[in-house]
């Protein structure tokens, strides 16, 4: 052995073909079973739910926080009547509730296609 040292044996025990045939989790599978890979989909879910939910809280903060802040800026709108209604009390006692149909209508609609978005991604995986 010409004064070098001598080299460790290893023993292998699986080839690299066989590696490579592992076959990939489905996403449903992994969801399931709460891997890393469920895990990192769940929560962009989560997190465009969250993105969702801010939004139509904003706009619903704009729709009751900016008509007082207009009457107090804008005073003739205070005195403004229709039918004989100040328009204060129209917006605010009438008008309101539409929005806030409209608004959870959106809302509704925009949650339910990501639910959608993300079931067509776990059935795709299949």
């Amino acid at each position: 052995m010409n004064g070098s040292r001598p080299t460790q044996r290893v023993r292998v025990t699986s080839s690299r073909r066989g590696a490579a045939a592992a076959r990939r989790r489905p996403l449903a599978t992994a969801l399931a079973e709460q891997t890393d890979v469920g895990e990192l989909y769940l929560r962009g879910l989560l997190r465009e739910q969250l993105r969702l939910s801010l939004t139509g809280l904003a706009i619903l903060a704009v729709i009751l926080l900016g008509m007082p802040v207009l009457f107090a800026l804008v005073p003739a709108t205070r005195t403004v009547q229709l039918a004989g209604v100040p328009l204060p009390w129209l917006l605010m006692g009438v008008l309101i509730y539409p929005a806030m149909v409209g608004l959870a209508a959106w809302y509704d609609h925009h949650a339910h296609r990501l639910e959608r978005r993300f079931a067509d991604v776990v059935t795709r995986e299949r």
